[in-house]
């Protein structure tokens, strides 16, 4: 064991590698419903490692922060800036007055209670569950003009609050929103029905009749039919037969045709189908096998069903799709002919694929159909993020740099220093890069899976070098605090919530399902969310919190510095 000790003080590298799998590892335990969540894991971890007395140089924490933020910030810097402007601007307005009731209730709180700025800063990160406060208030911190034993023991303090109000913060969001929210709307059935109600209106196209436009998102299938109708004994152009089927409800497309003497050709519009032709059809499953008896019966055509059929994801750019297209829009342009949309992702969340859900630059579309079909409509659309593991570093590198520049400029305000610190600039640096990169979508280019990495690696490191550090002071800390900063957290979490809840019915008139998801991503509490979605039994409340996510994630990361400069 001291020899144990000793590797981890020599070698602080694998003090935090240990505080990363166990954190993770027990992050992912529940009991129930709850879960300590990795975040919190990590930092009790760390705390406990740190008792062993383990010096962890600075630099460390500080770059994988940086990545933190800056990935957070390519994440959502498309909707933060597409927000802006158009119909998000009701909901851009309605997250800013939710960030501010955040801020100025844990202020009250903190004063209440006769915080200094490390509890309170604590208290706002961990109330509000934004854990990125805990680093962008300590860069703060450093820069007051406070003596060094004072900076030391209200940066010490953060990570303690922290972990007190954090707890009740995931929980009791989750409770609030997804239970008590849908009660004080009229109640979980009326809430319920109502939005059921405007799902179904969401899924109505306003240009066809056509079903297949419902329900997009639904797998399509190939099948090949021996042709045997006398309707089709005089032949029939494969416009008529998909005609006649969009008339009937069901969306289907003629694909590839056997002619008579066996050779496979590729249909065009024009292309007469007779009895004794070979056909595949292409469309949801329930509308070609829900009735066969209008063209023929299904063979077995391998050679014919060989074919390349591809799933790719597409950035829009605003090319050829405008802001406020609407996916029954897009269904209906002629490049379209074929394809299916089977996913939508605006940054990290996924919208339903309903016929008026609302597109805008920046938003990942899946695209299924065959490689002609899909590379006809792909160069419309935007472009195609191709599956690749590299990432553009002198993208990452350069941005980070340039935001920690900015962050690092202060002024003084009758004498108190302020600025964004690196950090803060970090954020703003990937706001701007990921705003750029759907205007040239060539360059920038930051797959998926490295995002997670940058996302979640680089703010546990951070986290986990924090409970490290904060491991030998932690216990006296928390007996400092005493048991009224979990009362404070209560307040802190409950009171702008409820407000906020009132503020989008009563102001802002939201439906109560869009209201919610509203509350939810200006709180950028993702457990919430869940927790409304699977109440009210629709993926609808998502709808209200791209927007609300991208500008409170934003905002709720600066009012750490606000806090403490507050304070």
């Amino acid at each position: 064991m001291n020899w144990l000790v000793e590797t981890l003080r020599q070698y602080p590298a694998l003090a935090i590698f240990l505080t990363i799998g166990i954190g993770f590892y027990i992050g992912k335990l529940k009991f129930k419903s709850f879960s300590l969540g990795t975040v919190t894991s990590v930092l009790l971890v760390g705390v406990l490692i740190g008792q062993l007395d383990i010096d962890i140089p600075g630099p460390v924490k500080s770059v994988f922060f940086l990545l933190f933020l800056f990935s957070i910030g390519y994440s959502v810097g498309p909707q933060f800036f597409n927000s802006l402007r158009g119909s998000g601007l009701k909901q851009v307005i309605f997250a800013v007055i939710v960030c501010v009731l955040v801020l100025v209730c844990t202020y009250v709180t903190a004063l209440l209670f006769h915080y200094g700025p490390g509890e309170a800063a604590g208290l706002f990160s961990g109330a509000q569950t934004i854990s990125a406060v805990i680093g962008v208030s300590s860069d703060t911190i450093q820069t007051l003009g406070a003596s060094a034993a004072d900076k030391k023991q209200w940066i010490d303090i953060i990570p303690v609050c922290y972990a007190v109000t954090y707890i009740f913060g995931t929980i009791g969001s989750a409770y609030l929103l997804g239970v008590i929210g849908p009660w004080m709307l009229g109640g979980m059935k009326k809430v319920k029905q109502q939005t059921a109600e405007l799902a179904a209106q969401m899924n109505q196209s306003s240009l066809t009749d056509d079903p297949a436009f419902i329900n997009a998102s639904r797998p399509m299938v190939f099948r090949a039919y021996k042709v045997d109708n006398k309707d089709f004994a005089d032949g029939k152009t494969v416009a008529e037969i998909e005609k006649m089927m969009a008339d009937s409800g069901r969306r289907i497309f003629v694909e590839r045709i056997r002619l008579a003497d066996g050779t496979i050709a590729d249909p065009a519009p024009d292309t007469v189908v007779k009895n004794g032709y070979t056909v595949v059809l292409s469309g949801r499953r329930e509308f070609i096998i829900k009735d066969e008896s209008w063209i023929g019966s299904e063979v077995d055509d391998p050679q014919l069903l060989s074919f390349p059929v591809e799933k790719v994801d597409v950035l829009l750019t605003g090319k050829h799709v405008k802001r406020g297209t609407t996916v029954d829009m897009l269904r209906s342009q002629k490049f379209m002919y074929g394809v299916v949309i089977t996913r939508i992702r605006r940054g990290d969340v996924e919208l339903p694929v309903y016929a008026q859900t609302k597109l805008q630059p920046g938003d990942t579309l899946t695209l299924n159909g065959l490689a002609k079909e899909i590379d006809t409509a792909a160069p419309m659309l935007g472009h195609v993020d191709k599956a690749t593991n590299v990432t553009d570093m002198i993208f990452v590198g350069l941005g980070i740099f340039i935001g920690g520049l900015i962050g690092a400029i202060t002024i003084h305000l009758g004498g108190i220093p302020i600025s964004l610190s690196t950090s803060g600039g970090a954020l703003i640096a990937g706001l701007v890069f990921g705003w750029l990169r759907t205007k040239n979508p060539g360059y920038g280019h930051i797959p998926q899976a490295s995002v997670w990495l940058m996302n979640n690696l680089g703010l546990n490191m951070f986290i986990a070098v924090i409970g490290i550090t904060s491991g030998p002071s932690f216990i006296s800390g928390l007996k400092e605090v005493g048991p009224g900063l979990f009362l404070a957290g209560i307040i802190a979490t409950t009171v702008p919530l409820v407000l906020a809840i009132i503020i989008g019915a009563k102001l802002f008139k939201f439906h109560p399902a869009i209201n919610l998801g509203c509350v939810a991503g200006s709180r950028t509490t993702t457990a919430a969310l869940g927790a409304i979605e699977e109440s009210l039994d629709s993926p609808l409340p998502a709808m209200g919190y791209t927007v609300t996510y991208a500008v409170g994630n934003t905002l709720l990361i600066l009012c750490g510095v606000v806090i403490v400069l507050l304070m």
